[in-house]
This record gives C-alpha cells, sequence and structure tokens, in this order.
C-alpha cells in the first residue's frame, strides 16, 4: 500500500564554485558549478487529495500559493509527464529566506517531485 502522507527537508545550499563555460543557440549559458547542502532547510508535508486537486499553504504569508510556486509548478509537471490523474495537499513550513541564494524554491520543487512520485506510484526512468 501507497503511503499517504510524507513529510520531508527541503536543505538549502550554497555554491562553493560556478564558472560561466559559454552561450548556448538558447541564449543561456552552460554552467559548471558545485553545490553542497546545509543543515538549513524547509520542511514540506505532503498528503493525497481526492478529485486531482492541487493545494499549497505556505507558513511565510509572502510566499505565493498559486501556480507561480515552483512547488505547484513541480506538482503538475510531475503529472502531465506521467499521466497522473490524483491530487495533493502540500504544506511548506518555510524557513530559507525566499531570494537570499540558497536555493530554497529549487529544493522543494526537487523535494515535491520525489514526494509526489512516491504518493501516487508513478515509476520514472
Amino acid at each position: 500500500m501507497l503511503a499517504e502522507k510524507l513529510t520531508l527537508p527541503a536543505f538549502a545550499k550554497i555554491n562553493l564554485g560556478l564558472r560561466v563555460l559559454g552561450r548556448r543557440p538558447d541564449g543561456h549559458h552552460e554552467i559548471r558549478t558545485l553545490f553542497q547542502t546545509v543543515t538549513l532547510h524547509d520542511t514540506l508535508t505532503f498528503e493525497t487529495a481526492p478529485g486531482g486537486r492541487l493545494a499549497l499553504v505556505c507558513s511565510d504569508p509572502s510566499i505565493p500559493t498559486d501556480e507561480t510556486n515552483l512547488v505547484l509548478r513541480a506538482a503538475t509537471a510531475l503529472r502531465e509527464r506521467f499521466g497522473v490523474a490524483a491530487g495533493a495537499r502540500v504544506r511548506l513550513g518555510k524557513v530559507i529566506p525566499a531570494g537570499g541564494g540558497l536555493g530554497g524554491g529549487s529544493s522543494d520543487a526537487a523535494v515535491t517531485l520525489a514526494a509526489l512520485a512516491a504518493l501516487w506510484g508513478v515509476e520514472t526512468p
């Protein structure tokens, strides 16, 4: 039986090195970087939800909880990529400062992909 609830940390990270290698044809830059996680972390709780609805609540009122949030964007992308109809409620306990360069949003999104894949029984290649 699959779990119906998961609580996981999403660790902040610092960039120990960054080298810009050059511009790609799409206008973005190729980079080489080295990240290290630190003990500071957000906490995300995921629960299955009926009706295919995705909902996000956050302890920090300055963080958007609509489709612009990386957590919901990651959840939506996972559902679309693997044809999942299930829903989820996500509670984000925000500790990593937003916009502080510690990768909080991307860490939250990465944990979302892993947690919802587990909750929804998604088998990734």
